[in-house]
Parts: C-alpha cells; structure tokens; sequence
C-alpha cells in the first residue's frame, strides 16, 4: 500500500467515525424524543378512557400522516418512509390507549 493510499484509508476512517458519532447521538435523539412522546400519548390514553372517547381518531390520524409526509419531503426524507413509520407509533399509541380502556 502506498503512503498515498495510507493517507486516503487514514482519512476515510476518520470520517467514518464522525459520521458514526453523529448517528449515536440522532439515535438517543430520537429515543428520548419517542419517549417523551408517549408520555403525552399514554396522557392521551388515560383521558380518553376516564371520559370514554375511542381510542382512535382516524381523521385525525389521517392529518398527522399528512403532515409527516410533507415534513419528509421538506426534510429530503422519503415519504413513504415516514408514512410507515408513523403509522407503527400510531398503532402502538391506539394498542396503549386500548389497554387503559380494557
């Protein structure tokens, strides 16, 4: 291997890692950010059940993919992406806001 190639893999590597670094910390991020999310969603839940609301709300939820889906064009994040990961949080929230009813 040349000092050439050394210098480029040496850099490479180099930013390897600050890419890395910067993925660990979006992902407590987004851990942190979930969590505080379904607190006012469990918050949600529990009001629903103590005034007997259903534990969904499909025009609602229709309005939020909307949204999140303009949100991930803006973001240059691919809407069908966010879509679906929006509706995996909005399945868990309605399976919790059912339980608080059960």
């Amino acid at each position: 291997m040349t000092d050439t190639t050394r210098d480029d893999v040496a850099r490479a590597a180099e930013i390897l890692k600050g890419h890395r670094e910067s993925i660990d910390r979006l992902d407590a991020i987004l851990v942190y950010t979930l969590g505080e999310r379904f607190k006012h969603t469990q918050a949600v839940g529990k009001l629903k059940a103590e005034h007997d609301l259903p534990p969904s709300d499909p025009a609602r939820e229709a309005k939020q993919i909307a949204r999140l889906e303009d949100l991930a064009q803006q973001a240059d994040l691919d809407p069908a992406f966010a879509k679906a990961f929006l509706n995996f949080i909005i399945d868990e929230v309605i399976r919790h806001h059912k339980k608080h009813q059960e």
